[in-house]
This record gives structure tokens, C-alpha cells and sequence, in this order.
């Protein structure tokens, strides 16, 4: 299954509308995590960011009433930069890309955030290993998503997300994104459920 093929087709679907349906499966979830990604920067210092599945920039209406920076935000949909571009958000450049082959130098930002996006990548270790190489040494990395354990993420991850074909990929719960980050290199610095179901990690480049 073309997972990748599938998300960008479900978000193009849901460009125009995404921001003013603020329901489950639409932007209910992202607001969550974007609202609890700038609430943690607040007190951060950094001249840019990385939004990685930034979608239809969000997070950016937010931060950049925080904070004068840079700001660049890839996503996969063309039709979701589209409406991330439509805004004007000051000091925001988007561009369309994917997460696991992100076009830009090594050590370039600050800070990389990623907000309801991971669960779609079928390559998230690759993702996380580019996460790595685009950030400065002491650079934060703020995933925020959604996903249980147990059977439910079993069952979400080899039954109903191929139902679904709307590029789910494969979910998982907060403590098994933070083993998985740690084996990728970042050292866990936060950690939070803000939900049954959202949750927030923090890692770090040393």
C-alpha cells in the first residue's frame, strides 16, 4: 500500500476546508498539538523553525505572534501549502517535500517540530535520522501525535488503517515514540499525555 500516495490524496481532499472543520479527523487533533507546541516555546530562544507536516500553517498563526523568527514549513500536499500560503503569515516560507528526504542543509535550524503527521510516514526512522541532520547541536525536536498500545494500535496499524486508505500509517503510544527516538540519537528532555490519545515528546540533539 502507497501510504505516501494516499495521505497526500486525503489532505488535498480536505485543504479547503481543514482549518474550519475543527473535528476528529479533521483539525481537532492538530490544533491540540499545535496549541501545546507553542505553549512549550514560549520560554525557547530561536531564530528558526522547522515545521515538518506543517499543513495549512497553524502552528505559524501562533507562533509568530510569540516570537520574530524564520519560520519554513514542508508538507506533502500541494493543496495544503496552497492554503498555508493563501495566509501571509509574516516570515513564513512553505514548501512541498517529504520527511524523509527534507531539502535543506545540515545543521540549519534551531528547532524541528512535527504535529499529527508522524503516525503517515512510513519511514519513520528515516525521518527522525533527517530530523537530526537539519538541526543545530543543542536543537529541539517537539513531535506531538496521536496513538495507543496494546491491541488497539494493532488493530488500527494491520486492519483499520487499510480500510481507511487515507494514509494512516502506523500509530503507537507515547512511551514507544520516546524508545524509538532514543535509538534514533535525540535525548528525551520532556514528555507529556495531553490527551487519552495526543501526546507530546521532546528530544534533543547532543
Amino acid at each position: 500500500m502507497d501510504y505516501e500516495k494516499l495521505s497526500q490524496e486525503h489532505f488535498d481532499r480536505q485543504a479547503a476546508e481543514y482549518d474550519s472543520r475543527d473535528t476528529f479527523y479533521y483539525s481537532r487533533e492538530g490544533k491540540i498539538s499545535c496549541c501545546d507546541i507553542a505553549q512549550y516555546l514560549q520560554n525557547v530562544e530561536y531564530s528558526n523553525l522547522l515545521d515538518v507536516g506543517c499543513g495549512t500553517g497553524f502552528l505559524f498563526d501562533l507562533l509568530q505572534k510569540q516570537r520574530a523568527a524564520e519560520y519554513v514549513g514542508l508538507d506533502l500536499s500541494s493543496k495544503m501549502i496552497e492554503v498555508a500560503l493563501s495566509k501571509n503569515i509574516p516570515n513564513a516560507t512553505f514548501i512541498q517535500g517529504k520527511a524523509n528526504r527534507l531539502p535543506f542543509e545540515d545543521q540549519a535550524f534551531d528547532v524541528v517540530v512535527c504535529s499529527q503527521s508522524f503516525h503517515h510516514y512510513p519511514y519513520q526512522n528515516e525521518a527522525l535520522q533527517e530530523t537530526l541532520r537539519v538541526l543545530r547541536p543543542r536543537g529541539l525536536f517537539i513531535l506531538s501525535d496521536s496513538g495507543l498500545g496494546g491491541f488497539s494500535a494493532w488493530f488500527d496499524n494491520n486492519i483499520l488503517f487499510k480500510l481507511l486508505r487515507s494514509g494512516d500509517c502506523y500509530i503507537q503510544n507515547r512511551k514507544s515514540v520516546e524508545k524509538q527516538m532514543k535509538n534514533a540519537g535525540f535525548e528525551i528532555i520532556d514528555s507529556r499525555q495531553l490527551t487519552w490519545m495526543i501526546y507530546t515528546v521532546v528530544g534533543r540533539k547532543n
